[in-house]
């Protein structure tokens, strides 16, 4: 099978993660597991973007030396592949990792030899908190539309990237479908952007505002480079794109695919100054782009600059990993931003693992060690009986794994789950119409039928299961210890327990 190499954006680390970090991080890791579990050569990258000026005012306003402090923030963002239960293959810090600046120098003098730098001296407003300067009319109300902050006036002599000259061959990579924006109405957006003309953009900074710190640009230390093109080319310099070995050659430079999980607010420097990067250097183009909208409390966007955040260590902590992954996969939808409460968290957790699978698989053993030692009995009669109804559970089953590739190639998350609430749904609806803990008190000849309809339901368990692996696998992985994988099933132990 072709590879699928995956990233997250790179954050800055100015301040602690939130809610909107873990949920890039879990949807990525959610997209990297489903593939693995396909069979499929899976690379998840994910990483820090170190050389903001942001952290370097972070830095100043706490009093300590930016190396130290950059280095003790990217820790807590480290650590929550830990807590998150992420499967990153590997993890690139850009001020740190020795991969990255050679990988930066590499790519900076390809588009040198394109001749698309030149030095450009103008006066901008400049948002620390975007990294980015605006246009006038981009602005909202006089303020940045990101982080409802005023932009500083900047004057400044700095080096430039000649984007403009290539937005026809972005434009075609979007429509012919060799770059895939998901979902639609980000495509959509992007190509309105570049019908609207593109513009030369600022690729460096004085290295006296940005206190040096940062990469200088090569034969110009008087500038370092700028943040978001330092930052997008670690997707390549974690791959040793400067020294093209087997890696590179693999996982970019192949037939695979190449995915960037983003959040809305970044889609202009993936889908337009990321893919001109690419053009110019001679790079082969990503060739999807999942874009998420916000998650936000009371109304507004999470934000480490203006700290209206939510904690994932502390909901970890309070609620578990499993209910923090399965309200971030079951209640985000494809579109939209999503209003984050506790009790949204709870409910989700509770209605579709600890009453719905975990209760499920509870009863089920339960009566199979009660009345049959544990034992099943597995064969190819029909499950069917009085007042059970025509539930399918088989051939829903069967389906799940096709239904939940479908949903999870366009990165809907809450179509995918709904699919795996839906086999639990009937399962529990066949074991509801059945009644076996009724019919076993006086058999009756029932005891062989409600057998296999245990054992059938034991079966779709495991199935179920292995399908919820990627959304939960702490979860799955006691489910499966509980189920097991033959003719016998563990003692029973409730895996998800209640929360109040």
């Amino acid at each position: 099978m072709n590879p699928y190499y995956i990233t997250t954006a790179i954050p800055y680390v100015n301040a602690a993660p939130h809610l909107g970090h873990a949920l890039e991080f879990v949807q990525a890791d959610v997209l990297a597991r489903h593939r693995r579990l396909r069979g499929q050569p899976v690379r998840f990258l994910s990483g820090t973007d170190d050389h903001a000026l942001k952290n370097v005012l972070a830095a100043r306003n706490a009093g300590e030396p930016v190396a130290d402090y950059v280095n003790s923030a990217a820790d807590r963002f480290q650590a929550l592949q830990g807590l998150l239960d992420l499967s990153c293959d590997d993890y690139i810090r850009t001020s740190s990792d020795p991969r990255h600046r050679p990988g930066v120098d590499y790519l900076w003098q390809r588009c040198a030899d394109a001749g698309d730098f030149y030095q450009h001296a103008y006066t901008g407003l400049y948002c620390v908190g975007c990294e980015q300067f605006y246009e006038p009319d981009a602005l909202a109300d006089g303020v940045c539309p990101e982080h409802g902050t005023e932009p500083e006036q900047v004057t400044e002599t700095n080096w430039f990237f000649r984007l403009s000259r290539y937005r026809d061959q972005i434009k075609d990579a979007i429509t012919s479908g060799a770059l895939t924006i998901n979902p639609p109405k980000k495509r959509n957006e992007v190509l309105v952007l570049l019908d609207n003309g593109l513009q030369d953009f600022s690729v460096s900074r004085p290295a006296v505002r940005a206190g040096g710190w940062g990469i200088p640009v090569p034969g110009d230390p008087s500038q370092v480079i700028y943040v978001w093109w330092d930052a997008l080319t670690n997707y390549l310099t974690a791959l040793g794109v400067d020294r093209p070995g087997e890696d590179y050659k693999f996982w970019w430079a192949g037939d695979g695919e190449r995915v960037h999980v983003i959040g809305k607010g970044i889609t202009r420097f993936h889908a337009v100054y990321w893919i001109g990067l690419l053009l110019s250097a001679g790079q082969p183009l990503p060739t999807t782009i999942h874009v998420h909208d916000y998650v936000n409390v009371g109304g507004a966007k999470l934000s480490k600059s203006t700290g209206n955040i939510v904690d994932p260590v502390d909901l970890v902590n309070t609620y578990g990993t499993d209910a923090l992954r399965w309200w971030i996969t079951r209640e985000v939808p494809l579109l939209g931003d999503t209003e984050f409460t506790t009790a949204r968290l709870i409910q989700a957790y509770n209605t579709d693992l600890a009453n719905g699978v975990g209760n499920l698989a509870n009863r089920t053993v339960t009566l199979l060690h009660k009345y049959y030692d544990g034992r099943l009995r597995l064969d190819d009669e029909p499950v069917t009986g009085p007042a059970w109804g025509s539930v399918d559970l088989d051939t829903a089953c069967a389906a799940l794994p096709s239904n939940i590739d479908a949903a999870l190639r366009t990165a809907d998350f809450r179509s995918a789950t709904a699919h795996l609430v839906a086999a639990v749904n009937l399962a529990n609806q066949l074991l509801n119409a059945a009644t076996p803990w009724k019919a076993l008190k006086n058999p009756d000849g029932e005891a062989h039928r409600i057998h296999r309809l245990l054992s059938r339901v034991v079966h779709a368990c495991r199935t179920i299961t292995t399908e919820l692996t990627p959304f939960c696998p702490g979860g799955a992985t006691r489910l499966a210890s509980q189920l097991g994988d033959g003719d016998h099933v563990a003692a029973p132990d409730p895996v998800f327990v209640r929360l109040i």
